[in-house]
């Protein structure tokens, strides 16, 4: 009974984390046309360091956030940053369903990158995931078939990006909290964003600080629902749960922007999908601290 109880107790915290990702992709398409990508990453840094606030003090305040590792945490979230940029550059170019299909690449980057920079085994299971998922990606582009989308390459280095996030997060893990881990990820990257944001900025309208408060807050609860989760259940019974925001986008996307999906996002998705089930790992610490 407990493990049941468990289940559902989990599958709920991530019904919250699914909800709060897909509300923000629909608040970012909402700012993106008004504002540039440099000054809502800003914002979103800013407001998201007050509103995890009462996550630090909680666990013990700003002492303990002291890290022995600053150097690891600025690359980590150099990297990060980037991948953040080209997620929300491209929220706007491509189809949702085809950006989240080619997003869901991040963790078959990071088997690989973990295998060359952390000396993690390649093995069978892990080369056949990436496999899957580069003929998943081929597939959804078609480079050759089409003219290639300038969103489906900026999405493609952002996965890039996040499976690197992924590997150094998973290095930070063994001497940080994930509180700690995020709470560097707000400081570090509103560092880093400051000057661009400056430059590219616009006050916003009334209209549009709901959808601001909406991309800060859902950015901080996504990650504490998952976290929620996994404290439940394991990332086995967890995490195939996450794989539901890939079809809920592409609804989004039929419902709110009418965008078609094409059997080749449907077939290039599942591959993507059916690789990262295969490698799926029981150690997902990392996840939780290195999503958009």
């Amino acid at each position: 009974m407990s493990q049941t109880q468990s289940t559902i107790k989990a599958a709920l915290w991530m019904g919250g984390s699914i909800t709060s990702f897909l509300t923000m992709t629909v608040a970012g398409r909402a700012i993106m046309p008004e504002l540039h990508v440099f000054q809502v990453m800003e914002m979103r840094s800013v407001i998201g360091w007050f509103l995890l606030l009462p996550l630090v003090i909680a666990s013990g305040g700003f002492a303990v956030m002291r890290t022995r590792r600053p150097a690891l945490h600025v690359g980590r979230n150099v990297v990060h940053y980037a991948g953040q940029f080209a997620w929300l550059q491209a929220l706007t170019m491509i189809p949702l369903a085809q950006l989240m299909s080619i997003e869901f690449t991040s963790p078959i980057w990071g088997a690989l990158l973990a295998a060359f920079f952390l000396g993690e085994r390649l093995t069978v299971r892990k080369a056949a995931a990436i496999a899957f998922g580069l003929v998943g990606v081929i597939i959804i582009v078609r480079p050759g078939a089409t003219a290639v989308d300038p969103g489906h390459l900026i999405i493609l280095a952002g996965a890039v990006c996040f499976g690197a996030s992924v590997v150094m997060v998973k290095s930070l893990t063994r001497t940080d909290s994930v509180v700690a881990i995020i709470f560097w990820m707000m400081v570090v990257q509103t560092l880093i964003g400051l000057v661009p944001a400056i430059a590219v900025w616009r006050t916003p309208t009334p209209e549009m600080w709901p959808w601001i408060l909406l991309v800060s807050f859902t950015g901080m609860s996504s990650h504490f629902c998952m976290a929620r989760a996994l404290w439940h259940a394991e990332a086995m019974v967890v995490m195939p749960m996450d794989f539901l925001r890939l079809p809920l986008s592409a609804l989004i996307g039929v419902l709110l922007y009418s965008e078609q999906i094409d059997v080749y996002t449907a077939v290039g998705a599942t591959l993507i999908l059916a690789g990262n089930l295969f490698n799926l790992r029981r150690n997902v610490r990392a996840v939780e601290a290195a999503a958009p």
